[in-house]
């Protein structure tokens, strides 16, 4: 059985975890010196890691219902 979360609960995961890893990034990056090149890399690595999750169709994202999905199309 495939993990699939729905639409609801996967804008929930993705907000939360751009909340948790910009605090986790600002917080690394206050304690100890880093330079900007590394700043970027760690940025884009949390940016893979979500891109990942929704081609694996792990996240389905709605963005709210802000747009129309595919499934609500006649």
């Amino acid at each position: 059985m495939k993990l699939r979360l729905k639409p609801l609960a996967s804008d929930i995961f993705i907000c939360i975890y751009a909340v948790v890893s910009l605090y986790l990034r600002f917080k690394y990056e206050s304690e100890t010196p880093i330079s900007p090149l590394n700043s970027i890399v760690m940025g884009i690595c949390f940016v893979v890691i979500l891109w990942v999750l929704i081609k694996l169709k792990v996240l389905n994202p709605n963005w709210f219902g802000l747009f129309n999905s595919k499934e609500n199309k006649s």
